[in-house]
């Protein structure tokens, strides 16, 4: 009796065809793989970094804050205040102390590129600040102390009294902050805010170690040392 042989199965050849194709391919995946990884890593290394716009960087840190306070001062101005009441004949008078607080502000909103100059070649930052402005003393009128002085003083002379010396506080107080010391002192406190608020957003912009110069209105514009 004869025997017939199985014929082989057709999808052999198909998997032998595959597995040759895969081992010829992968050599080449891996050298493309290696490639793209190397053309990366010199970009990194030789391309020229493009950074942003170091003015438009700390344009947009002072559009941020808007209104910056800089500066407090801590004032204790002694106002007198008298009253006179029935013709003269009922006199008082109220000696104050009323603790007060003067804020310094700087108005960032008024900062454009033309306050601002770049220096690429030894990373430094010139700024040209508005004018310090004095705000409205805030009276601690809770802490304050007084002297009154008469035979007599009712209510009525009692609240003119304490009113006259309020408004007396108020101005005494605007006047001793005003003076040149405390600007003095305000203004130096507003480079240095300025310095450290502008220094940090361009380093992390990209730009490192940047120096950051700042003056006021009117004032010289200091020589920097050579790199």
């Amino acid at each position: 009796m004869k025997t017939t042989e199985p014929d082989p199965s057709p999808s052999a050849p198909r998997e032998d065809t595959r597995s040759l194709a895969r081992a010829q391919w992968l050599p080449w995946l891996l050298f493309i793989v290696v490639l793209a990884l190397a053309a990366w890593f010199a970009y990194r290394a030789f391309w020229p970094k493009t950074l942003g716009d170091p003015v438009g960087t700390t344009i947009v840190a002072f559009e941020k804050q808007n209104r910056l306070t800089v500066f407090s001062a801590q004032l204790a101005p002694v106002v007198a205040a008298e009253d006179s009441r029935l013709l003269g004949l009922v006199k008082s008078r109220q000696v104050a102390v009323i603790p007060s607080r003067v804020d310094y502000t700087l108005d960032l909103s008024k900062m454009d590129r033309n306050r601002l100059i770049w220096n690429g070649e030894t990373r430094t930052m010139d700024v040209l600040l508005p004018p310090l402005a004095v705000g409205k003393p805030n009276l601690d009128e809770a802490r304050a102390q007084y002297l009154r002085e008469g035979i007599w003083i009712t209510r009525e002379a009692q609240d003119s009294l304490s009113r006259a010396n309020t408004r007396l506080a108020e101005q005494q107080a605007t006047q001793q902050a005003s003076n040149p010391v405390l600007m003095n002192l305000a203004r130096s406190a507003a480079k240095d805010v300025i310095r450290q608020n502008l220094s940090i957003p361009l380093q992390v912009a990209g730009f490192g170690d940047v120096t950051v110069n700042a003056r006021f209105d009117g004032e010289a514009q200091q020589p920097q040392p050579a790199r």
